[in-house]
């Protein structure tokens, strides 16, 4: 019988399962999400259902309870503890590739038989051990991991960021002016309440445009620039800046809608002075580029 396993894009490194899983479970989840305000969600007693917002996309997740027992291997290779085989799966869940800058983890392809040849990328892992030895070593694991599917290449994103980017709507707030951004009142610990993706569309047309926004403003963490922050639109947008940031952005789908972030209101741009803007953050990668 044919084993399940993963498949490093980048390298063709083949990581197999010492043993195939009883089950899996693959879950759905479509792109909608309850629809907010500056004070937050909306509902009321009037309402039988809370609003919603259809975004589009979604997200297809695969949950894979594996087994390794180091008595299962030959005798040849057989280790004294499991860790060793189970290892190499710690490591698909680790920012072991670089993309764009920002570190990310290795895209992998599920693999088992004919059947199953999914693309995607490992989030979360997590393992029970027992059958320890007298020195402390565990024989036996039990293994969890969730696989969420990526199901576009990286030239597949860059020419369906291109295409949204291409169709952005006109601008609120005048190239070479400023806007302020203003707290939802959602703020959590460690972040402002600042709506960047809805500052990005009013400044640039577009909330995929947030990367373009946080650059010219060398902005390093979207998500905790605090309300009342000036900040600089881009002098023009133009069709060089939309192929570049597609490129810049490309494999990094939704990844602008992910920040819980601003209205928005125009104010006159200061060239002398210039954007008041945070100081840079130590997080680097905002929000995590997917």
């Amino acid at each position: 019988m044919e084993r399940v396993a993963f498949l490093i894009d980048s390298s063709g490194e083949r990581v197999d399962c010492l043993l195939n899983p009883e089950t899996v479970q693959v879950t759905r989840l479509a792109g909608v999400r309850q629809r907010g305000a500056g004070g937050g969600q909306l509902t009321g007693s009037g309402l039988a259902d809370d609003p919603l917002v259809f975004t589009g996309g979604g997200r297809t997740e695969l949950v894979l309870d594996l087994l390794f027992d180091v008595d299962f291997v030959e005798a040849q290779l057989r280790p004294a503890d499991v860790r060793v085989l189970t290892r190499p799966l710690w490591m698909l869940a680790e920012n072991s590739t670089a993309e764009h800058g920002w570190l990310r983890p290795p895209l992998v392809r599920l693999v088992w038989g004919k059947t199953w040849n999914v693309p995607g990328v490992i989030i979360a892992v997590a393992e029970r051990f027992d059958a320890f030895t007298g020195t402390g070593s565990p024989r036996r694991s039990w293994l969890r991991l969730k696989l969420v599917r990526a199901a576009e290449t990286a030239d597949q994103a860059e020419a369906g960021f291109a295409e949204e980017l291409a169709a952005a709507s006109t601008p609120t707030a005048a190239p070479g002016s400023a806007v302020i951004a203003a707290g939802d009142g959602a703020a959590e610990p460690g972040r402002s309440g600042v709506r960047f993706d809805l500052l990005a569309n009013d400044a640039l047309g577009s909330p995929l445009r947030w990367r373009l926004l946080a650059e010219h403003n060398r902005i390093t963490d979207p998500l905790a620039v605090p309300a009342g922050t000036t900040l600089a639109v881009p002098p023009t947008v133009g069709t060089g800046a939309v192929a570049g940031l597609a490129q810049a952005v490309a494999g990094a789908v939704g990844a602008g809608a992910s920040y819980l972030g601003t209205s928005v209101a125009g104010a006159p741009w200061n060239a002398a002075t210039g954007p008041t803007v945070p100081a840079p953050s130590p997080l680097g990668n905002p929000g995590g580029t997917p």
